[in-house]
């Protein structure tokens, strides 16, 4: 049987319509951005058996309790963090690299934590593969961020939480930002809806606003604690 015979998926024709169809109607308009996704193959950071639906506009599951997040969710995240090309970025909770790989392509240096050694070691490889040098992958507790090379210009963090953890918010620049899903319970904490902030440092102010709503999972270990106390 030939390779045309199999009918493989054409991920260049996906990329387009995950593009066109997706990113650019929502309020991207970031031509770097664009390029960047355009050119980088998703299919490569899901696995092998959701190669065929990795530009579905969704989560999609690559661990146990982790995802990639829906294009038009990192699409928009890349765009309201405002990246420069000379920034010195922080990735938490990369999973397997897709935010990593494409902040590389925008920015000087990429930091990128991750808590699940699995994961990490993907990640690195896809980074090795993908020959984007510019960008570590570190394996570490992610809500704690990596002291060593802060201060950093942006962190991104790839999933919703309850809080952002200080640890994090003190680690960015005076003028970084810092990007991510915060979510809302409703009543009895049954219910939750998630909304993207972006957050700023000025000198010791910290100072944030909602971006745009974002249903996207709660990250392991980003739960707020709920411990009583006296």
């Amino acid at each position: 049987m030939t390779l045309a015979a199999l009918k493989l998926p054409d991920f260049a024709a996906a990329r387009r319509n995950m593009i066109e169809g997706q990113i650019r109607p929502n309020k991207v308009r970031d031509e770097r951005v664009l390029s960047v996704l355009e050119d980088l193959p998703r299919e490569l950071f899901v696995p092998e058996r959701l190669a065929g639906v990795a530009y579905l506009d969704e989560s999609l599951p690559v661990a146990a309790g982790r995802f990639l997040l829906p294009p038009m969710v990192i699409a928009r995240m890349l765009v309201e963090v405002g990246i420069k090309p000379s920034d010195t970025i922080l990735d938490i909770a990369p999973a397997t690299g897709y935010s990593t790989a494409a902040l590389a392509k925008l920015a000087a240096h990429v930091v990128a934590v991750e808590s699940d050694a699995d994961l990490q070691r993907r990640a690195t490889r896809l980074m090795t593969s993908l020959g984007l040098t510019n960008a570590e992958v570190i394996l570490a507790p992610m809500q704690q961020g990596w002291k060593t090379q802060a201060p950093y210009d942006v962190i991104l963090i790839n999933g919703a939480v309850d809080d952002v953890p200080e640890s994090l918010l003190h680690q960015l620049k005076d003028g970084g930002r810092l990007v991510t899903v915060v979510r809302h319970y409703g009543a009895a904490h049954a219910a939750h809806t998630g909304e993207a902030r972006l957050y700023e440092r000025l000198g010791e102010c910290l100072t944030f606003h909602s971006l745009f709503d974002a249903n996207v999972a709660l990250l392991p270990g980003f739960a707020a604690d709920t411990t009583f106390r006296f």
